[in-house]
């Protein structure tokens, strides 16, 4: 009789115990479905910012003359945007020739031979360009 109630105390125990834990979700067929904790994070790029890098880097021949952070014929995107920021000024303006060069006011006659190809663009463009280029830090 003994055996029996030990039989019967581990039977319980280990029952108990494996019930007692935690919870697992189930489907609908009784399978455990485990939850996920992982968090996916989605990083998005504006639209505009990419219209602008793909514009920068192709039709708009800005490449031939601004890099990222060096001077070449112009002066760099980063400083580029950082005076327009400073100055509460808009690229897309400027490149419309709707605005007067602040940054290196003497290679003013070079970047008018550009006017053409940026002047073609729609604003929207010409939106895109600037979005880009402020990104620049």
């Amino acid at each position: 009789m003994k055996l029996i109630l030990k039989s019967f105390s581990v039977f319980a125990l280990a029952i108990s115990l494996t019930n007692c834990g935690e919870k697992k979700e189930t489907d609908k067929y009784g399978n455990s479905v485990e939850e996920n904790t992982e968090t996916i994070s989605e990083t998005t790029v504006d639209p505009l910012f990419a219209k602008g890098q793909e514009l920068f880097e192709g039709k708009g021949t800005c490449t031939a003359c601004h890099k990222p952070d060096t001077k070449v014929v112009g002066p760099s995107i980063k400083e580029i945007a950082k005076i327009y920021k400073e100055k509460g000024a808009s690229i897309a303006a400027f490149i419309n020739e709707e605005g007067k060069p602040i940054v290196d006011p003497s290679q003013y006659e070079t970047m008018k031979t550009n006017f053409a190809i940026t002047k073609a663009m729609t604003a929207e463009e010409r939106k895109a360009l600037e979005v880009y280029m402020m990104s620049f830090e």
